[in-house]
C-alpha cells in the first residue's frame, strides 16, 4: 500500500500552506546546479488533510509526507531502532493515511466483480480480503483491502492513486453509490496488540475475532470499526473512526493509557517501513505501477482468471508468469531507492525501497528488474550513493515468515488466557 510521495513536509504543531519547507530526498533534482528545492512555491491538486490525530503527536521534530490526499507522519523524532524492537516485542500505535472508500447500492457485488481480479461475491460479512484492480492492458492499478460491512455494501481501503476517478469512470449502467466515510484508520500492532484491544473492549474483542475480518467495537463509549489486519508482517489490528461521530483526541489517549503497562508506544512510518520490507508487503506506487503486471509483481496468487470477466483479464490471459521483484539483501551497505543494480558491469534493476534490518542485523530492500530472468540467489554489485559499489545477494519474498504465522497466531506472547 503506496506511502510514496516524494515530497515530504516538516509541519509543527499546524498546517501552515504558506510557510512549507519542502525537501526532494532520493531525486536527481538535488545534483541539479541552482535547484534550491526550499523555493517550491507549495501547490496541491486535490485535497490535502491533516490528520485528527496530528496534535496528539506532532512536535518540532515532525517531518509529514502525503498519500492519498492526507498528510501522515514520515518521521517524528523518535528512533526507528526503538521502534522496531517495540513493535517485535510489545505494541507500536501508528497514524496511516489509507482512506476507505464506501461503495453500496443493488449492484455493488457485480460492480466490483467487474473492477477486482479474484471473487467477491462469496466474501461473508465482516469479512475483509486483499485484492487487485488491474487496468485494460493488464497493468496492475492499485490494490487494498476489501470489506463487506454488509449484503450491499462494501469499504475498499486503498493506499493511493485515484480511485475515486477510476470507480466513476466505471459505474455506468450499475446501481451503486461511491461515498467518502471520513475514517482515518490507526494501526495498533505488535504482539501484545490482542492484549491491549482485548482489555480496551471489555472482553468483546477475544480470539474468535478472526485474521482479515472487521468488526464494529465499542471503545472507551465510541463505536468504531476494528479489523485484524495491518501493514507490518506481525499480530495486529486497525481501528477505524466514523468521521465527526469519533472523538480522536479521547480515542488516541484510550488506546496509549491501556497500552502503557505492556509497552506501546507511538512511533512514524519509518518504523513501519522496516518491518514491512522484512515481511514482504509491497507499496503501491514506488514498488510496483501500471506499466507492472500482477504476476511481474510477484502477486499472481490474487488473480483468478476463471472467476469471469474483470477489467485486465483479457490482457493477463496471454501475460507471461514471470516476476520482477525480488528482496535484496547487502551486508556492508543499506539499500536506498533509486540506487541501481548491475550484473557484469550492466545496470538490471534499480531499488524501489531499503533499511537497515535489526532482526537480520544486514541492509535489505526490494530490486525491481529491467526484465524478467534467474534473479534467484545470484550475486550482484549494489551501485550506493554512499559507500560505492557493494556485493548484494537476490532472493524471494519475504525474507521471513513466508506462511505469515506471526500475524496469523496468537500466542501466550500476545496476552492471551
Amino acid at each position: 500500500m503506496s506511502k510514496s510521495g516524494a515530497i515530504q513536509t516538516a509541519l509543527w504543531p499546524s498546517l501552515d500552506k504558506h510557510n512549507l519547507a519542502y525537501k526532494r530526498t532520493g531525486n536527481a533534482l538535488n545534483d541539479r546546479p541552482s535547484f534550491d528545492t526550499n523555493r517550491i512555491f507549495p501547490t496541491y491538486v486535490g485535497s490535502n488533510e491533516l490528520s485528527p490525530f496530528h496534535e496528539c503527536y506532532a512536535n518540532e521534530h515532525t517531518v509529514l509526507r502525503l498519500a492519498v490526499g492526507r498528510f501522515f507522519v514520515h518521521q517524528n523524532g523518535d528512533d526507528p531502532n526503538a521502534g522496531y524492537w517495540a513493535l517485535r516485542r510489545n505494541a507500536a500505535l501508528f497514524d496511516t493515511p489509507e482512506r476507505p472508500v464506501e461503495i453500496s447500492g443493488a449492484d455493488s457485488v457485480a460492480f466490483l466483480e467487474r473492477l477486482i481480479a479474484r471473487p467477491i461475491a462469496d466474501m461473508k460479512v465482516g469479512q475483509g480480503r486483499y485484492v487487485l484492480m488491474c487496468t485494460h492492458q493488464g497493468g496492475l492499478f492499485m490494490d487494498g483491502i476489501l470489506f463487506r460491512l454488509g449484503d450491499s455494501r462494501f469499504w475498499f481501503v486503498q493506499p493511493d492513486g485515484d480511485l475515486d476517478t477510476w470507480l466513476m469512470a466505471h459505474r455506468s449502467g450499475f446501481d451503486v453509490a461511491i461515498a467518502d466515510p471520513h475514517s482515518r484508520v490507526l494501526q495498533l500492532q505488535g504482539p501484545k496488540s490482542y492484549q491491549i484491544l482485548h482489555a480496551a473492549t471489555g472482553g468483546a474483542l477475544d480470539q474468535a475475532f478472526k485474521y482479515f475480518h472487521l468488526a464494529p467495537f465499542n471503545l472507551d463509549g465510541q463505536m468504531v470499526y476494528v479489523s485484524r489486519t495491518g501493514w507490518t508482517g506481525e499480530l495486529g489490528y486497525e481501528v477505524y473512526t466514523r468521521g465527526d461521530a469519533t472523538d480522536c483526541r479521547r480515542l488516541w489517549d484510550f488506546l496509549m493509557r491501556i497500552g502503557a503497562s505492556v509497552g506501546l508506544v507511538f512511533c512514524s512510518m519509518q518504523t513501519m517501513n522496516i518491518r514491512r520490507i522484512e515481511a514482504g508487503i509491497l507499496d503501491s506506487g514506488s514498488d510496483f505501477d501500471s506499466t507492472m503486471t500482477p504476476y511481474e509483481a510477484g502477486l499472481g496468487k490474487f488473480i483468478d482468471l476463471d472467476k469471469g470477466d474483470f477489467i485486465g483479464r483479457d490482457a493477463l490471459l496471454s501475460a507471461e508468469r514471470v516476476t520482477r521483484i525480488y528482496g535484496l539483501r547487502c551486508a556492508e551497505a543499506t539499500p536506498r531507492s533509486g540506487e541501481q543494480v548491475f550484473d557484469a558491469g550492466s545496470r538490471v534493476g534499480t531499488v524501489t525501497t531499503g533499511a537497515y534490518s535489526p532482526f537480520l542485523k544486514t541492509g535489505i530492500g526490494y530490486v525491481r528488474f529491467d526484465h524478467p530472468g534467474e534473479w534467484r540467489d545470484k550475486s550482484l554489485v549494489l551501485r550506493t550513493s554512499r559507500d560505492g559499489d557493494k556485493i548484494c545477494s537476490v532472493e524471494t519474498l519475504p525474507f521471513y515468515d513466508a506462511k505469515k504465522r506471526l500475524p496469523r497466531t496468537l500466542t501466550s506472547e500476545s496476552g492471551n488466557p
